[in-house]
């Protein structure tokens, strides 16, 4: 076997310690040595010189090794002994004569074997990668293209740098990993083979992209020999999720991995967040690396040149000021972008020393105190009256990292038709999209209302430290009107805690507000539904413990998202509140929860209906309902948990859902909870599709007019149909007038 001689770096003690060797005269190399010192911890510079305090020193050549003519010197003296008979030891060393003045050059060399050298593969720089990322958690289902991964992730288990969550579907692997980040704020981080385990993915990606979530997707794939030839569970996943992802990778070199997977992070936390997906063939996780050089977050930013820059926004601040000065009733609009900026505690100065109302889109729960009382809660389609109020009649809309969704504005034309606008986002492309704005301010939502709350303290913003505006003051009195006139109750006029109901049926809204009431600052998830609108309206929760898809709306995200929020914060409360049918989309993940013990609450609002498409039905297509009853075939719940060794409860009666809820949160075990509820019970307040947010339905018979006038709609369609009547009378007269005219 061929050998290589390489320099060993490793400290070692001076000439004293040595044993006496008897060595032949030699000609003297003069090395150039310095004394540097090295840090004990892994990020080590041989390029920097630190304090003796926190390092040790270790005397070494400029660059940690002999130069290049140093190492020829040596060579020819070496070549001439050998020449002259010279005999020398297994430790290269030269036997002679001793002479203690003479420098030792050999010590810093050792024979190391060549294949030795290649101990590093494409799976080690990914593990790598993610601990030095401060990744300890990641989500998945292995197969036959990710083994490589897989094997390596055995190894370090073993030694407890990083835990793996085993699920029992890959498209749960996404949501969990989803859930993981939206409640800790940090990168969740998925595994899933090639082929049907990839595609089972991209639901998932879709939820996450929505609602800008980061997220890094780690795919298996065929090794890069087989690609393009239609192998088996050959699937191009990179072309599929081109649309669904912030960026993408196809790694083809295993010594490229580290620096991908350290970027990915950055790009996917940085700017606005999104998912990225890193697809790595089977044979890349396997390939050695002659070099394994680790990747950080500040080489990626310092080295590799990845920066978000905005321009200076300064003027458009001062702009909006001027524009503040100047309304007489603001409001702020609050999206999901302030809770990913982590802009909470800026938010809520900029709001309390505006005294400015404020309102949230569903993403956008929790960024702002929802028990304050400038909270309007939700606006939109299912928000509150007093809310979608506000925007129709506000002066000046300030919003913040919202999008101006269709299930926000309603009628677009009408939405905060009589407003100046003011957005202020991260993502350039938002600005302008769906609505046209005033003044247009792109940046770090965080470091903008820094710079807002900075300026406030100037000389020519002194009108804010004078006492509240009178317009101001009457602006808020006037929401608070609204907070009374419309309040949210389970039963219009029964403010009691716990409603009387006909034959104590149970009702959906008394759940949701009776267990809000008992653990009001758990981490809630939801799937989508009814129980979503009910959850958002009667929940008041804290910053990032509201976890909800919103712009996909995807069916079964609430209990894989509520395994991520166990993981990311395992002493912590977790409230999946889901409905039958959500449920049945991802219920093999009980087997996930049973195994790893999570401090999982389910409540399910079992209406034995596709509650929402209900609704729809009911409202639109004159009760028509196809294919949304789930009587038939629904499993028996307590039976299905029981199954998976987990406790359950039940309960269909008003009355005895306080202690049933009460024993349900009570301990760190999962519990499942059935309530059966009143089936035909619709979500209100309800905006219609093409009105505007203030024309909404309160019940099924009153509604709201764009004044704020409260109509019986019955009686507004009889109206209509006397009107419609008179109109074909008044027609049919006048046709019989020319009728006998012409006769004439």
């Amino acid at each position: 076997m061929t050998t290589q001689q390489f320099f060993n770096l490793i400290p070692y003690p001076g000439d004293n310690s040595e044993p006496k060797i008897q060595q032949v005269e030699t000609e003297q190399v003069e090395t150039e040595q310095q004394i540097y010192y090295f840090s004990k911890s892994p990020y080590r510079n041989t390029e920097m010189k630190y304090s003796k305090k926190d390092y040790f020193k270790r005397r070494t050549s400029r660059r940690g090794e002999l130069t290049q003519c140093k190492n020829s010197k040596i060579i020819e003296i070496q070549t001439q002994k050998k020449l002259q008979g010279e005999n020398y030891n297994k430790n290269h060393k030269i036997i002679g004569n001793e002479n203690k003045n003479k420098i030792n050059l050999f010590k810093n060399i050792q024979e190391i074997n060549e294949e030795n050298l290649y101990k590093h593969t494409g799976a080690f720089a990914l593990f790598d990668t993610l601990v030095r990322s401060e990744i300890y958690s990641v989500f998945g289902y292995p197969g036959g293209a990710i083994l490589p991964i897989y094997d390596e992730l055995f190894f370090w288990e073993n030694k407890k740098f990083i835990k793996h969550y085993l699920v029992r579907h890959e498209q749960a692997a996404t949501h969990a990993a989803d859930g993981f980040s939206r409640s800790s704020g940090q990168v969740g981080v998925c595994f899933a083979t090639s082929g049907p385990g990839a595609t089972n993915l991209v639901t998932g990606i879709a939820t996450a992209y929505l609602d800008s979530i980061p997220m890094i997707v780690i795919t298996g794939q065929v090794g890069t020999q087989f690609l393009g030839t239609d192998a088996f569970q050959e699937i191009d996943i990179y072309g599929i999720t081109l649309s669904l992802v912030k960026h993408s990778y196809v790694v083809l070199e295993s010594r490229f991995l580290s620096q991908i997977l350290a970027e990915a992070i950055y790009v996917s936390q940085n700017g606005r967040p999104g998912p990225v997906l890193i697809d790595i063939p089977k044979n890349v996780g396997l390939e050695k690396i002659k070099r394994f050089i680790p990747c950080y977050a500040t080489t990626v930013h310092k080295v590799l040149g990845w920066r978000y820059k905005f321009k200076n926004q300064t003027d458009k601040i001062r702009m909006a000021l001027q524009r503040l000065s100047e309304a007489s009733k603001p409001l702020l609009y609050i999206g999901g972008g302030v809770v990913s900026s982590k802009a909470g505690s800026e938010l809520a100065r900029f709001a309390y020393r505006y005294q400015i109302p404020v309102t949230t889109t569903l993403t956008g729960k929790g960024a702002f105190d929802e028990k304050h009382r400038l909270s309007l809660g939700m606006l939109g389609m299912h928000g509150t009256v007093y809310a979608n109020f506000s925007v129709a009649n506000c002066d000046l809309l300030i919003a913040i990292g919202a999008r101006f969704d269709d299930r926000v504005t309603g009628k677009l034309q009408d939405f905060a038709c009589k407003a100046f606008i003011i957005h202020i986002d991260v993502d350039e492309a938002e600005i302008g999209k769906n609505k046209n704005v005033g003044i247009g301010i792109v940046g770090d939502i965080k470091k903008i209302l820094t710079k807002f709350l900075l300026l406030m303290d100037r000389p020519e913003h002194r009108w804010l430290k004078k006492p509240l505006r009178k317009e101001f003051k009457k602006w808020y009195e006037k929401t608070i009107e609204w907070k009374h006139e419309f309040p949210l109750l389970p039963i219009p006029g029964d403010y009691s805690l716990l409603p009387q109901t006909l034959d104590d049926v149970l009702l959906p809204q008394t759940v949701i507000k009776t267990l809000t009431d008992i653990r009001p600052y758990a981490i809630i998830t939801t799937d989508v539904g009814q129980h979503q609108m009910w959850a958002a309206q009667y929940t008041k929760c804290k910053r990032r413990k509201w976890l909800s898809s919103a712009g996909l709306g995807t069916m079964g995200f609430g209990l894989p998202a509520a395994i991520g929020a166990a993981v990311a914060y395992p002493k912590e409360d977790i409230i999946c509140i889901t409905g039958d049918s959500s449920f049945q989309m991802n219920l093999q993940e009980l087997g996930t929860i049973s195994k790893y013990k999570l401090r999982i609450k389910i409540i399910i609002i079992n209406n034995h209906w596709q509650g929402m498409v209900r609704q729809w039905q009911e409202t639109f297509y004159e009760s028509r309902y196809s294919h949304s009853n789930m009587v038939e075939g629904a499993p028996k719940f307590d039976v299905l948990a029981n199954a998976y060794g987990i406790k359950s409860l039940y309960t269909e009666r008003q009355s005895e859902i306080w202690s049933k809820l009460r024993d349900t949160l009570a301990g760190p075990e999962p519990v499942l909870l059935e309530c059966n509820v009143l089936e035909d019970e619709n979500c209100y307040p309800m905006v219609e599709p093409s009105k505007s947010n203030s024309e909404m339905a309160l019940s099924r018979k009153l509604s709201t007019t764009r004044e704020g006038i409260i109509i019986d709609k019955e009686e507004e369609k009889v109206g209509m149909a006397l009107l419609v009547d008179q109109k074909l009378t008044k027609e049919r007269v006048e046709n019989l007038s020319l009728k006998k005219e012409f006769k004439r």
